[in-house]
């Protein structure tokens, strides 16, 4: 598969593997449950289909499904500009919400669909509509993509480093999480091609393995020293192999700093203030949610326990054990060093700070 950015831009810079093409007529969705073995790619043409897709974790990373969810949207619209559908309010609206309820704690997903009202609100008619969320989401993604680049050399001004430096990771915030290039991930790659990065260590990532999976897979195929490490061997690594940052992404921040990302971040956070390790926080202004005050008032999202109990079809459990599946967790901003957007960094984040972000 190319390197290059899916047909929704045509900016000319390397954004590494992407995993979302607008194809016009059709989404293209690389299925990220298939990868490394395999890299298939599965089409939609309804809301219905994208919403799936995302439910199912086809495409998955907070920006990836907000921009997944606005070309759902548009294919929705002109699937009823085609049929010239008289009742296209109402079936758009429920197009809408069933795209926001195909997962709820990324806030990029509402944050998108509420830029699709906007547009419905404001179109006069069913054509005018789908021709306004094309527009919509292939700018959405373009502007992810810029966004990307803008925080990975904000986040190389907020270490001021000196010299080569090894980081931690967590999940997949990179070019497979977003429109491109990564958020957290976007980081790795800048300090790669800066030469200020000796290695990269991954955490696995259970139960999905997405950092077995996709983020060394991503790494290695674009050449960046990674090794890939059991999550509970984060401590031990933070206490004896030279590194410096602890770099993530989020799902979604809240008013006072604190961050909701992929399980097992809030231990990693623990973890690296113990041992001195700086802690960043990579994610779009769109992530961030001023209407709520804490973490305390993210909604969590557990999913089925038979992604405990078994990898890839062979299970390794009983069926009758009971199991707690947490999808994400939440890191008071007490523990974070760092929160950066495309707009800025905050030090040490709190309210006044993180307001400034958006």
């Amino acid at each position: 598969m190319s390197k290059s950015h899916a047909d929704a831009t045509d900016q000319n810079r390397s954004v590494g593997t992407v995993a979302i093409a607008w194809k016009g007529d059709h989404l293209a969705l690389l299925d990220q449950r298939r990868l490394p073995a395999s890299e298939e790619w599965l089409k939609y043409s309804d809301a219905d289909g994208v919403a799936t897709a995302i439910r199912q974790m086809v495409v998955r990373g907070a920006p990836a499904i907000g921009i997944s969810a606005a070309y759902g949207a548009a294919l929705e619209a002109q699937k009823l500009a085609a049929t010239r559908s008289p009742d296209w309010p109402l079936v758009m609206s429920r197009a809408i919400e069933t795209l926001a309820q195909s997962r709820p704690t990324a806030i990029n997903l509402f944050w998108a669909l509420d830029r699709v009202r906007q547009a419905m609100e404001a179109s006069k008619d069913i054509a005018d509509l789908a021709d306004s969320l094309v527009k919509l989401a292939v700018r959405l993604h373009e502007e992810d993509v810029d966004a990307n680049f803008a925080m990975a050399d904000l986040a190389l001004e907020a270490m001021d480093l000196e010299g080569p430096i090894c980081v931690l990771t967590h999940c997949n915030t990179g070019a497979l999480a977003t429109g491109g290039y990564g958020t957290a991930l976007g980081v790795i790659r800048r300090l790669n091609e800066e030469g200020l990065l000796e290695r990269v260590y991954a955490d696995e990532t259970r139960p999905w393995l997405q950092g077995s999976r996709l983020t060394a897979w991503e790494l290695e195929r674009d050449g960046i020293p990674v090794t890939l490490n059991a999550d509970s061997a984060a401590a031990w690594i933070l206490s004896r192999r030279n590194v410096k940052w602890v770099i993530v992404g989020a799902d979604r921040i809240t008013a006072n700093g604190d961050v909701a990302n992929k399980i097992g971040t809030y231990g990693l956070a623990v973890l690296a203030k113990h041992h001195g390790v700086g802690f960043m926080v990579v994610a779009p202004a769109s992530t961030v949610d001023l209407s709520l005050a804490s973490g305390w008032d993210i909604p969590i999202e557990e999913r089925d326990g038979i992604e405990l109990k078994e990898v890839q079809g062979v299970a390794f459990a009983s069926e009758q054990l009971e199991t707690f599946n947490p999808v994400f967790d939440v890191t008071p901003a007490e523990l974070i060093d760092v929160i950066v957007t495309e707009k800025g960094y905050a030090r040490n984040p709190d309210s006044e700070s993180v307001a400034k972000l958006v």
